[in-house]
């Protein structure tokens, strides 16, 4: 895969073992970094899990930015209310609610252009992302600041 700039990107995935509260701490780190490359971003507001009370704040946002949508004409009313909610990156009180959600949701994902660069599912066990050398770098770098391994990212198989 080609980056914007002609280099390419490299696919990673969250291995096994770690604590939730590693998982969570992946995620939001993850996403800061693919932040300013993310043109358009979505999530499910379901989870197999409980929501943990700390983010169920941002789960009743997203709810309502679901509503909000339909009145605004933008998502169907027959649409599942839960399903497929856009979350625009640029607007902080969203990119946070994205931060608290994507680790815990079914479904969360951001694009650039028709590129799939962030995927995250299965309740948080699931994170794949594409990311630059530099992204990559700086996603390790961060992670290392926080005490998680680079070992916790590992380059995705070919033919998966």
């Amino acid at each position: 895969m080609i980056n914007q700039d002609g280099g390419p990107y490299r696919e990673l995935v969250l291995v096994d073992g770690l604590s939730p509260a590693d998982v969570v701490l992946v995620h939001r780190e993850a996403l800061r970094v693919l932040r300013p490359g993310i043109d358009t971003a979505h999530l499910d507001a379901y989870s197999d899990d409980a929501w943990p009370p700390a983010v169920l704040h941002s789960y009743e946002r997203a709810l309502s930015l679901a509503r909000e949508a339909v009145a605004q004409g933008t998502r169907s009313r027959r649409a599942d209310p839960g399903m497929g909610i856009d979350i625009d990156v640029r607007d902080d009180a969203q990119f946070e609610l994205l931060l608290d959600l994507a680790p815990h949701t079914i479904n969360a994902e951001g694009r650039r252009g028709d590129r799939l660069i962030f995927s995250a599912s299965d309740s948080g066990t699931s994170l794949w992302i594409a990311v630059t050398q530099d992204q990559a770098a700086e996603l390790l770098s961060r992670l290392d600041a926080l005490g998680i391994p680079p070992t916790v990212l590992s380059v995705r198989p070919r033919g998966r």
